[in-house]
């Protein structure tokens, strides 16, 4: 039996597994911790949903990223307790509670869709964190594409194949303009004889788009997706959902029976478990060394994570952030143990940029360089494809994306349930 220090990372999301991996082959035992036994690429989860790409492409087993890792150990199972003073936790697995120690936990299980208050829209929205979300929107869409071709009644229809994404931010655009294209550019010429045309609605409070981005950039990034094809309405927020339309603040009636909720995040729900006063959002407050505030064992990295920067300002919900905090936390722990001073967390930002559609992105390299229109959209591309996970995804992904480009093909419209 092992006599090293136990690491439990509870999270293989991108601030878990960065992590996990700087602990490998180090002289601590690290169990590492999720719901389900791959880690999601999750910046292409609406690629998924509009059919472009295969599920197995953006997942990777987690157990395979640590092949070869002796000291690195998964467990798939749902976290239900934490217990900081007797330092174990609760882990759900099928209808049985297993107990873990740890000597060092790190908490890195993200965020979950925010509904500002409004808790029941949750019943008539699609979300888009999971893979399973995904997966669930694609078959809701194509199965509604399906029934729409043998409908007579015109309104009916058109709400059938009217699509409402609510929130400006990344995730937004990038769902907006696939399921644009995906619709009105595969879709339609394989129901061309039902006449079918689908519209897509792009709704935000502000009063712009893509908050964090500079004027010019929010600009061309409205510009780019009506030129798509996208409805684009700003400032009139979300009032009433129900199962057959949207009402807007001003009154406005969307008929739909799709609507995808991007418009805000919160900190994971697992945060109440610590018995802290939350800040704001539900994330958990940390020192710049990214323990807990108030623990000396326990590290929070990632979006559940509330830390401010130089200006006050919380450090933004972004992966890049969630792997330089996962890096940081796992340094710090084996800092601590070679009773060296621990570091405290500097980020570096290299940017942030968000595609809209075929041959259209905006980009803010450094937050210098700004770019539009194809260069953002080539940047895009070959940022995703370094970033994701194994050879064979990359390959996967890399040859799909050169068909659907010269093709408008969509490879993977399969409906695998109800």
């Amino acid at each position: 039996m092992s006599q090293n220090p136990k690491v439990v990372i509870v999270g293989a999301g991108f601030g878990g597994l960065f992590a996990a991996r700087n602990l490998a082959d180090e002289p601590v035992d690290v169990l590492l911790i999720d719901r389900n036994n791959f880690h999601t690429f999750t910046p292409l989860l609406y690629q998924v949903a509009t059919s472009a790409l295969d599920p197995s492409e953006i997942a990777y087993p987690v157990r395979a990223i640590f092949r070869g890792k002796p000291n690195v150990r998964a467990l798939m199972g749902e976290v239900v307790a934490i217990d900081t003073t007797a330092k174990c936790l609760d882990v759900a697995i099928g209808d049985e509670v297993r107990q873990e120690a740890y000597d060092y936990l790190v908490l890195a299980t993200g965020s979950t869709p925010a509904y500002f208050g409004n808790d029941d829209f949750r019943d008539h929205a699609f979300e888009l964190r999971t893979l399973r979300d995904s997966i669930d929107l694609r078959n809701h869409i194509l199965h509604l594409f399906e029934q729409a071709t043998w409908v007579e009644d015109a309104p009916l229809r058109e709400a059938m194949t009217t699509i409402v994404v609510v929130g400006g931010g990344p995730t937004g655009l990038e769902t907006a303009g696939a399921i644009y294209e995906l619709y009105n550019h595969v879709l339609q010429r394989e129901y061309n004889g039902r006449g079918l045309r689908a519209r897509v609605v792009l709704v935000e409070m502000l009063p712009h788009l893509l908050a964090p981005y500079p004027d010019e950039l929010r600009q061309s990034a409205r510009k780019q997706l009506e030129s798509l094809g996208v409805e684009v309405i700003l400032e009139n927020p979300v009032a009433e959902v129900d199962a057959n339309q949207v009402t807007l603040g001003d009154g406005t009636v969307l008929p739909t029976h799709t609507l995808v909720w991007s418009a805000g995040v919160k900190g994971s729900p697992l945060a109440e478990m610590l018995g802290v006063e939350l800040e704001r959002g539900g994330r958990v407050p940390v020192q710049p060394s990214m323990k807990l505030v108030g623990f000396d064992d326990v590290f929070a990295v990632g979006d559940m994570a509330y830390l401010e920067d130089d200006s006050g300002e919380p450090y933004p919900m972004l992966i890049p952030v969630a792997q330089q905090q996962g890096e940081l936390a796992a340094q710090n722990i084996l800092a601590e143990l070679a009773e060296r001073p621990l570091a405290d967390f500097s980020y570096h930002d290299r940017g942030i940029m968000a595609t809209i559609g075929r041959r259209r992105a905006v980009a803010w390299i450094y937050n210098k360089v700004k770019l539009s229109g194809y260069i953002a959209w080539l940047a895009w591309l070959v940022l995703h494809l370094l970033t994701l996970l194994g050879f064979r995804n990359r390959l996967n992904v890399f040859i799909n994306w050169v068909w659907n480009y010269f093709t408008y093909e969509r490879s993977v419209r399969i409906i695998t349930d109800k």
